[in-house]
């Protein structure tokens, strides 16, 4: 039987951190998603943005809105998004990653990979929210398995969220052309991406440092890539309904896909 307080998980292309400002058709979709989710005990949040050596998940109560970029108007640097944290839920995301060996922080809050799309998919603050960091010295395959691990908060009625981009390449961004055309690397690497995720095929985009040249050209690093790691392992066995809520390519070269699962 069906689990009613299952959550789905989610991976949202969060492209540039304006649009925790501006209402384009990114924001507007992630909106219409926040209205028809169930409403979430807590929300676990795997952002491009806390990609660091070793594993550390957020245990204040009240997490700071970290305002992790330079460059962008004054309004976006005191915008706030004061959700709660819950040290409770910290614990027990780090009883699910247990064996592994994982640190409390006090210190970090929340970057704009978390804030900038929550603030339009729960724009009243309410939900708590707990960041886990990327381990910048694992592998793939290391980050898919923590998915893995962190499935069955998905039962509890937790949203587990990745933020970051599928195609994520600054360099060969079109800065301040609007209506830029998609690379055909860009496009071609993120129907892939789609193609896999709709046959359930995990091992490929696991892999995807081995797909060649448009891979390389659309994840030069991999902190962008790797959220979306972290929601494919939480796909339960035998395989759930999939759904892309927005899709797009901003500047030729980051893609804005989202990816729901369940």
């Amino acid at each position: 039987m069906p689990n009613p307080t299952r959550m789905p998980a989610l991976f949202i292309g969060h492209g540039n951190p304006m649009n925790a400002l501006e209402r384009n058709r990114y924001t507007e979709g992630w909106r219409a998603l926040g209205e028809r989710l169930p409403r979430p005990r807590g929300i676990v949040v795997v952002s491009a943005h806390w990609y660091r050596p070793g594993l550390a998940v957020t245990g204040m109560a009240n997490p700071q809105t970290i305002h992790d970029f330079g460059g962008f108007p004054q309004e976006l640097n005191e915008f706030q998004y004061p959700a709660p944290g819950d040290p409770n839920l910290a614990e027990e995301v780090r009883m699910r990653l247990h064996p592994l060996y994982s640190i409390l922080d006090e210190t970090w809050g929340l970057d704009h990979g978390a804030w900038s799309v929550l603030c339009h998919i729960f724009p009243k603050a309410d939900v708590p929210v707990v960041q886990i960091s990327i381990d910048e010295a694992e592998t793939a395959p290391y980050h898919y398995g923590m998915g893995k691990r962190l499935r069955g908060l998905r039962d509890d009625g937790v949203l587990i969220l990745g933020s970051g981009n599928i195609v994520h390449n600054l360099h060969a961004y079109a800065w301040g052309q609007r209506g830029a055309q998609p690379h055909d690397w860009a496009v071609r690497f993120e129907s892939l991406v789609k193609e896999c995720i709709l046959k359930g095929d995990h091992a490929t985009l696991v892999g995807y440092e081995l797909l060649g040249r448009d891979a390389a050209l659309s994840a030069p690093t991999p902190e962008h890539f790797l959220p979306l790691l972290y929601v494919l392992g939480t796909q339960r066995e035998g395989g759930e309904a999939i759904a892309f809520p927005v899709e797009g390519i901003e500047g030729g070269s980051v893609s804005m896909l989202s990816v729901q699962i369940g």
